[in-house]
């Protein structure tokens, strides 16, 4: 089982942290997902694709059926803005439950489904919360949502 860690060239608050992750030792070039370079490094892999996240449904799937490898967790790095409009870095499941089937969507996903909340996910605010608290920020929660759509658990990390 491996982790797909998803990047887009589109977002540079996506490209960011994704350079500093390959900018660390042990990733070595990996298969290809529809024209899109991969890196591998032990079980993680992370893809860098050209589209916006939000419309790139079914990843997990689709690197399944290309590699063979079976996805346990998704983690998207993009830009998320806050409704307070500051500056945030988020971590949150995705889908767009608060939709009806049939209501217009603004991105992917699908009207009134949610991803399976990670069962890590309470880690990751606990570590959010504890970075925040050692460069004196205030660490605030605000509920959104992430409309690409996907079988398995995913976290969405995100930042403004």
């Amino acid at each position: 089982m491996v982790t797909l860690v998803v990047a887009t060239s589109a977002d540079p608050a996506s490209i960011g942290p994704a350079s500093s992750l390959l900018a660390m030792p042990g990733w070595h070039p990996g298969p290809s997902l529809q024209d899109a370079a991969s890196y591998t490094n032990k079980e993680v892999r992370l893809i860098k694709l050209d589209k916006r996240l939000v419309v790139e449904n079914h990843l997990d799937k689709r690197w399944e059926e290309a590699t063979g490898e079976t996805v346990d967790d998704v983690v998207f790095l993009s830009k998320h803005v806050a409704s307070s409009n500051r500056p945030a870095l988020t971590i949150h499941p995705i889908g767009t439950p608060h939709l009806r089937e049939g209501e217009a969507l603004t991105a992917g996903g699908k009207p009134g489904w949610a991803a399976p909340p990670n069962p890590r996910i309470g880690p990751w605010f606990r570590l959010l919360k504890n970075i925040a608290n050692s460069h004196n920020l205030v660490p605030e929660f605000e509920v959104i949502q992430r409309n690409t759509l996907l079988l398995y658990n995913c976290i969405h990390c995100s930042r403004n």
